[in-house]
């Protein structure tokens, strides 16, 4: 690695990144390329612009990604209703092929050799950016300093940091209370006062929602458009994908929606705790589900159901550019042509439940499932179909009875 000339860096202008970014100037002795994207967490990145060019920075990328983001990496995921082990709507997992494929990106467009990130030695995002560099340049070379360096420590950050005139925030100096990882599909916290799972989070970690027992106590009814399966408007109004989730967070979070404790099994192994909020996320989700109700076919909707998991999986450990995820989106967008129409909820106290959904394309039919006399089902019918699937089922039991009387 010692041949690196330039090394685009994920830089967020934060304590960790700053001191990568200077152990990259003095360990590799080469030029750095900072990429800064704007995925809607929420900060000011005006700041990481001033701190790199502080530290002799000359090219400097910084990019507002909120409409792709979304557009391309949150919106088709919602298409599969995807939940890593039933649960987590994978908020930190989809943003990191997106800031995966613009570090390649901006390597190739400035002449860089190699690419840089921030992830440490336990987590998954480790290995979910370097499967996204390799899948987009096979030869790309990686450094990743969490493997490599002897800042093994919070005190040997800030020694380091001190001696190169880093500036740090005044909330660094002492251990933070939790790391936090935000984009405008949610907000995730672990470490530190998580760290036992049998203890509840404290309220001060929720910073997206309020608690359901604070929330207000008049439902919110919001009615959300879809087209082809992709939600593009609220209450009649239309709205670009990143507008349309900022205002589905907004709702949520006011209704104490997304909240979620969960014990997860990393990629690498081991079992971690994390605090999710995914407001707008878990609004989109019950929404999502309400119009598919309506308009798919149920042998397609529960094949969809079967290789959900596999689906989620694949992106929670990083394979976004894997043949087989394209292979299952390609089957999820085709089921999706269809899944067009409204739906209708009620958002009260931590919950978003379907009260109403109308669809074009529906396959619902009032004349089939009235309890009212009708004329196009005959009940009658319903004997042989019974009587043929029964058929396996009467000829194992009648062996059963034979068994038992034998014995």
């Amino acid at each position: 690695m010692s041949d690196i000339k330039k090394v685009v860096l994920a830089y967020s202008g934060g304590l960790d990144t700053s001191i990568i970014l200077k152990w990259l100037q003095e360990e590799y002795e080469c030029e750095v390329v900072t990429f800064t994207a704007d995925l809607g967490q929420g900060e000011e990145l005006e700041p990481a612009r001033r701190k790199a060019e502080m530290l002799g920075i000359r090219e400097i990328y910084i990019e507002d990604l909120r409409e792709e983001f979304v557009r391309d990496y949150v919106f088709p995921m919602f298409r599969a209703n995807a939940l890593y082990e039933g649960v987590y709507l994978l908020g930190t997992s989809i943003a990191r092929p997106l800031i995966a494929k613009r570090q390649i990106e901006i390597a190739a467009e400035t002449g860089a050799d190699a690419v840089c990130h921030g992830a440490t030695g336990k987590g998954n995002d480790q290995v979910r950016f370097e499967l996204g560099y390799y899948a987009l340049n096979p030869d790309i070379r990686v450094i990743a300093p969490w493997r490599e360096w002897d800042l093994t420590s919070r005190t040997r950050l800030i020694e380091f940091a001190e001696k190169h005139q880093i500036p740090i925030a005044r909330d660094k100096r002492g251990e933070a209370p939790f790391s936090v990882d935000a984009n405008l599909l949610h907000i995730s916290a672990e470490g530190k006062v998580l760290e036992d799972p049998s203890e509840e989070a404290p309220e001060y970690v929720y910073s997206r929602s309020v608690s359901p027992e604070a929330a207000p106590d008049t439902p919110t009814i919001i009615e959300i458009g879809f087209e082809r399966g992709d939600a593009v408007s609220i209450d009649g109004e239309k709205l670009s994908p990143a507008a349309l989730l900022t205002k589905l967070n907004k709702l949520g979070g006011d209704n104490g929606i997304g909240r979620l404790d969960l014990v997860e099994n990393r990629f690498v192994g081991m079992k971690s705790r994390g605090i999710y909020e995914t407001p707008g996320g878990t609004v989109l989700l019950a929404a999502h589900r309400g119009i598919e109700s309506l308009t798919l076919d149920r042998g397609a909707g529960h094949l969809k159901d079967e290789l959900m998991p596999r689906y989620a999986e694949l992106i929670y450990n990083g394979f976004w550019f894997s043949p087989e995820r394209e292979m299952l989106q390609a089957l999820i967008d085709k089921s999706q042509e269809h899944v067009t129409g409204t739906v209708r909820l009620k958002l009260y106290k931590g919950s978003a439940t379907v009260i109403g959904r109308s669809s074009p394309y529906s396959l619902y039919s009032e004349e089939l499932v009235t309890f009212e006399e009708d004329a196009v089902y005959d009940q009658r019918d319903a004997q042989g179909f019974i009587k043929l699937n029964a058929l396996r089922l009467r000829l194992a039991g009648a062996r059963a009875r034979r068994i038992s009387q034998r014995g």
